[in-house]
């Protein structure tokens, strides 16, 4: 991989280098593309925002993706598999579990630091002689000329690119330049991300509380730690950051309740405000847009890192499908975001669905809740239904996600 400082023509140009735009870029390579990597921050930098340490839960069909990618042996070295998942609400009866056995399935999903899985595609794009990265840079416009977008760096630089891929997050810069609006629904909860160790091994099990506040999810982590969301109101978010370990543990307890047993120790403390963020189309004249750029999701239902990785290997497979052809041909993108649209519909519908709902503070739906966990935990056809979000929710999926390799032709070779 080279760097360079200058103005170039390329066949595809990536805004953002995070976990999503990372995978693409090493999902093109080998198809004989020349593709520029155009981020924000270095990798290695610790201020690199999409490489830290919150965790992250792998769907599997995530996993198959990163073996596809040949990195999944180096991030499973520091992944915790998921073998259930329990789900309850404070205060209220009913609770439900889903294991991955009884679903006939190694793990419900797989969780990771964000870290682990940037260092892992990042180790490998170095060796990739097609990629071209420019970073530090960031994006000051975009405009579409008759063959290529032409993207204008705030320090002057500009790149030329028959495809413009817009994975630069939420506020991306490139969606906007290429004249798509997103919808955006806030929340009006944060959620605090923390590392603790708890009493009780957590037995590889993934804990959902929902309480009055919001949701709170503890994830199996290494050395018997979990990793924490704990959804609050702006206002007691800010009161919680400021508490001492000891107090902030006490509060944890009274939410999350004593199924891990007492809470021993917590890590420093992080916050980001939730939104659903939907952008109004996949696609715009020579730019696709995916991962969070597309749609950024509350995490209740840990799906937006799976959701973003399959906009990025559908993208790939059109791309690998039409070698030969105009990347950014109108043709090309209109087949990424109608192959997109029914999973990604479904995704954000479910994830919505389930904040709303667990949010109504109505007694009668409070009480519906309760009952609608017990009927859930007798219900085998239910729980199989809810195991297939480890697969991938809706559509046809992309090869990778189904363990496949991007091209037919390459299983035929195998």
């Amino acid at each position: 991989m080279t760097q360079v400082n200058t103005t170039h023509d390329c066949d595809i140009a990536i805004v953002g280098g995070g976990l999503v735009g990372a995978s693409l870029a090493l999902a093109l390579t080998g198809l004989g593309l020349s593709i520029t990597l155009i981020e924000a921050v270095l990798p290695e930098d610790e201020t690199q925002p999409s490489f830290d340490t919150r965790t992250t839960a792998l769907s599997n069909g995530s996993r198959r993706v990163f073996e596809g990618l040949g990195v999944w042996d180096e991030i499973a070295r520091e992944a915790t598999a998921i073998r259930k998942i329990h789900i309850s609400e404070r205060g209220r009866f009913g609770s439900a579990v889903i294991d991955a056995a009884e679903e006939g399935i190694p793990a419900m999903g797989f969780v990771v630091e964000n870290r682990v899985i940037g260092q892992a595609l990042w180790r490998r794009l170095r060796h990739a002689s097609e990629l071209t990265l420019w970073a530090p840079a960031e994006v000051a416009s975009a405009t579409v000329e008759d063959t290529h977008s032409r993207i204008v760096l705030t320090d002057g630089r500009v790149v030329r690119a028959r495809l413009a891929v817009a994975a630069d997050g939420m506020s991306s810069r490139l969606r906007e330049s290429a004249g798509v609006g997103a919808v955006r629904s806030d929340y009006g909860q944060v959620a605090v991300i923390a590392q603790a160790t708890p009493g009780r091994f957590h037995d590889h099990i993934a804990y959902e509380r929902f309480a009055p506040s919001g949701p709170i999810a503890a994830l199996p982590i290494p050395d018997g730690r979990v990793g924490l969301i704990w959804t609050l109101t702006p206002d007691d978010s800010e009161r919680v950051l400021g508490l001492g370990d000891a107090q902030f543990l006490r509060e944890l307890q009274d939410a999350f309740g004593w199924r891990l047993g007492q809470f021993k120790t917590v890590s420093a403390r992080h916050a980001y405000p939730l939104a659903l963020v939907k952008a109004e189309a996949a696609q715009a004249p020579r730019t696709a847009i995916i991962g969070a750029a597309a749609q950024g999701m509350h995490p209740i239902a840990g799906q937006g890192l799976n959701l973003g990785l399959r906009d990025a290997v559908t993208l790939a497979e059109v791309l690998a499908e039409s070698a030969g052809a105009d990347p950014g041909s109108s043709d090309l993108l209109v087949r990424y975001a109608e192959w997109r649209r029914t999973d990604r519909n479904a995704i954000i519908g479910f994830t919505d669905g389930l904040v709303r709902l667990f949010g109504s503070q109505l007694s009668a739906l409070r009480m519906a809740r309760g009952l609608g966990l017990v009927l859930f935990d007798l219900s085998p056809t239910a729980k199989s239904a809810m195991s297939r979000l480890s697969q991938g929710f809706a559509g046809r999926l992309p090869r990778l996600s189904r363990g496949l390799p991007l091209l037919q032709r390459q299983s035929a070779r195998l």
